[in-house]
């Protein structure tokens, strides 16, 4: 249902960038920047022996094999070396895996990372290692604009096939740390929205979860969620990033799983900004605005729950294409589709759900199977995308779904483990004892900070 993951069913202006840019269809379906090869990159990370010329020796090697590099990296190392260097290399052109063999004997540590791993164990599939990086792939999209099946409600409607473009081309040319486009809204797509808004909210106070009910008058007050506006993503991202640090990005289309998961590990939700064709106001075929802002966007403002869906992204990343699968299958039956037991009740927190009159109430009634949240079964489960779900799995909290995650994200087979660092907006990958120190000494210190706000607030507490 969202920007990042397979389309699915559900029933339920002006801008202040310049739209200058237009996409190119790639062979395999792919559109992609002008000039950008990010699918043709190879990045080699490596550390060596400090001493005078040795990175000059280093890039010589890829200089007489041939190798186009892209981009040269120093950067301080995170495994007790004195420098790291990131090289980005051109894998169409001269002998890359010649220089990998000259290269490694000489490194102390050496790592390929590329997007053309296709499976070999000498390389981890690429992944964003700076929020930034997101820009590498954000536009590496399986549809654009006005691509419409001929069985959707707008496929002959050339005004919304038009308006439709218009919304791809804003978010086609975003980039990392710009103000998200603001749209004026037509008086029909805002009825649009209004109609899905007043179903939805009536079925809210029963059946949606505690989370999302406590969440959804902060953003009715703070960002505009009315029967006759509809939100702009800039307001409900700078909501969500004060109440957890999630934030929302524009997204042309549909992202393949890897790409959209790895979003995740950032705190980073893709979110399509159009809305679905008046013709049929409570289905969709694809995700619209109505699913991100009433379905995903209230519980990223919840830190449990914001936590989980980033468990989710950091498991993704550098894992096996199978994994992959794996954990978008989660996503579906949590994210997406999930139902929690709470008072002895099933209530609904996946957006799916929270975005679908017809699927919502179906959920709730006792025609659907349920299961307990298990991800190593969950993820190798089968689901259609063209009807109701016939089964749900059931999560006893938030906190219980992130733990189980983390249990199974062990279970992945890749050479290190990540971290998110909120600080720098980064991804640490932990792979050696040196790391592991520093780490360990940091969740010391942190520690030791809350033992001591913990013995004021007791000590506090003893003398009223």
């Amino acid at each position: 249902m969202d920007a990042g993951l397979a389309k699915t069913n559900g029933d339920v202006g002006t801008t202040t960038t310049k739209l200058g840019q237009s996409p190119k269809l790639m062979e395999g379906g792919n559109y992609i920047l002008e000039g950008m090869a990010a699918t043709e990159s190879t990045f080699l990370i490596f550390s060596m022996q400090e001493e005078v010329g040795a990175l000059a020796r280093a890039l010589k090697i890829f200089e007489e094999e041939g190798v186009n590099l892209r981009h040269i990296e120093s950067r301080p190392s995170q495994r007790k070396a004195d420098y790291e260097f990131v090289v980005e290399c051109d894998a169409r052109n001269g002998h890359l895996a010649a220089a990998v063999d000259r290269l490694k004997p000489v490194c102390n540590y050496f790592q390929v990372v590329s997007r053309a791993h296709r499976g070999s164990k000498e390389t981890v599939p690429w992944y964003p290692r700076r929020i930034k990086d997101l820009d590498r792939f954000a536009n590496q999209i399986l549809s654009y604009g006005n691509e419409l099946d001929a069985d959707h409600p707008g496929f002959t409607d050339k005004v919304y096939r038009e308006r439709r473009q218009y919304f791809a081309d804003i978010a086609y040319n975003y980039r990392y740390g710009e103000e998200i486009p603001r749209i004026d809204y037509t008086a029909e797509e805002i009825a649009t929205w209004g109609e899905v808004f007043r179903n939805l909210t009536v079925l809210y106070k029963k059946h949606a979860c505690a989370e999302h009910n406590k969440v959804f008058p902060l953003l009715i007050e703070n960002c505009g969620y009315r029967e006759d506006n509809i939100p702009q993503l800039q307001d409900v991202s700078d909501f969500l990033k004060d109440c957890t640090g999630f934030t929302l990005r524009p997204v042309a289309g549909l992202l393949s799983s890897r790409d959209f998961l790895a979003g995740l590990a950032f705190r980073v939700f893709h979110s399509t900004q159009y809305i679905r064709h008046p013709s049929k106001p409570m289905y969709t075929p694809e995700p619209d605005v109505c699913h991100e802002l009433l379905g995903h966007a209230p519980l990223f403002a919840d830190p449990n729950f914001a936590q989980f869906s980033q468990e989710i992204g950091l498991a993704s990343l550098g894992a096996p294409d199978d994994y992959i699968e794996k954990l978008a299958t989660c996503y579906w039956f949590t994210v997406e589709f999930g139902v929690c037991r709470q008072n002895g009740e099933l209530k609904a927190y996946g957006a799916g759900l929270l975005s679908s009159f017809g699927e919502l109430q179906h959920a709730m009634s006792d025609a659907p199977k349920f299961l307990p949240f298990q991800p190593e079964k969950t993820g190798v489960t089968k689901y259609p995308i063209t009807e109701f779900q016939p089964l749900y799995y059931v999560a006893e909290s938030f906190e219980d779904a992130q733990q189980k995650m983390i249990e199974f994200a062990a279970t992945i087979p890749r050479p290190f483990s990540v971290r998110y660092n909120p600080y720098t907006q980064s991804i640490e990958t932990l792979d050696s004892k040196y790391q592991i120190k520093e780490l360990l000494r940091t969740i010391g210190n942190d520690l030791k900070l809350f033992s001591e706000a913990y013995f004021k607030m007791e000590s506090d507490h003893g003398m009223m």
